[in-house]
């Protein structure tokens, strides 16, 4: 006597799982469809759009290096934006990764205020800042350097506080059975496994830093963006060009310099 098997198909999904993904697909494109519909294209500007690119590529040609003196020296100034400000960055987002970090932060009205700087500096762009600091300082290095430090904050502190809060609790309470002082607690026990974390992170945003700082000149915050704008004012487009391959030239040897520095450190 044979027993007939019931065959079943092995699904992934349940019907009801299958219907929820589908009504969130149907979501997700409904939102893209209507994003893009919303958005004003002018079709004869994009169907010409081939012809003016090959028309401005076609006007930059040959680059026009005749004024390299200024653009080195724009460019260092570039450079020496994003260092500065890094640096001033990396200083600032200590504390601040300290009390919006859950396992260090004195206590809850600490942790909101941390939270708080962080969002804020994360939410609002570098051209946003500078725009605010030109308004305060005027037009220059300063501004930059401000703009940059202060974007840069929310970055440096919301990781170092996560690698804050995914700190090893032994060697921590190790250190507390011995009766350690707080600082103590902090110096010996939480920052040997945090230094790496932050060194990599620090590397890293300035290797970001040197790319935003190449813009800021366009809202006058000084670096090689000033340079470039007056260029484009001018239709000096083959100076437009030089300047845009020393930028490029600028950001490749500063990835370079990022991508040894992070081996070294990790």
């Amino acid at each position: 006597m044979t027993t007939a098997i019931a065959h079943r198909e092995w699904r992934r999904h349940t019907p009801r799982q299958r219907l929820i993904r589908f009504l969130a697909y149907l979501a997700a494109l409904s939102v893209i469809v209507w994003a893009v519909s919303d958005v004003n294209i002018v079709v004869p500007w994009l169907l010409d759009a081939p012809r003016a690119i090959g028309d401005l590529m076609g006007r930059m040609m040959p680059p026009n290096f005749a004024q390299m003196d200024a653009i080195v020296k724009a460019l260092l100034e570039t450079l020496n934006i994003a260092t500065i400000a890094t640096a001033l960055a990396v200083v600032l987002s200590l504390p601040v990764a300290y009390i919006s970090a859950q396992n260090t932060t004195p206590n809850r009205a600490f942790l909101w205020l941390g939270r708080f700087i962080l969002v804020s500096s994360r939410s609002v762009n570098t051209l946003i800042w500078a725009l605010l600091f030109v308004a305060v300082f005027g037009p220059g290095v300063l501004a930059g350097i401000l703009a940059i430090a202060f974007r840069s904050i929310g970055f440096l502190g919301k990781l170092l506080g996560e690698a804050i809060e995914e700190v090893d609790r032994m060697p921590i309470e190790a250190i507390e059975a011995t009766g350690a002082s707080r600082a103590k607690i902090i110096l010996y026990g939480i920052v040997p496994q945090v230094v790496p974390t932050f060194l990599a992170v620090a590397i890293l945003r300035w290797d970001i830093n040197l790319r935003e700082s190449t813009v800021l000149g366009l809202v006058g915050a000084g670096g090689i963006g000033l340079l470039l704008q007056g260029a484009i004012d001018t239709f000096a487009w083959q100076v437009v060009a030089a300047i845009l391959i020393a930028i490029i030239v600028l950001v490749l040897m500063g990835e370079a310099l990022s991508g040894w520095l992070r081996r070294k450190v990790i």
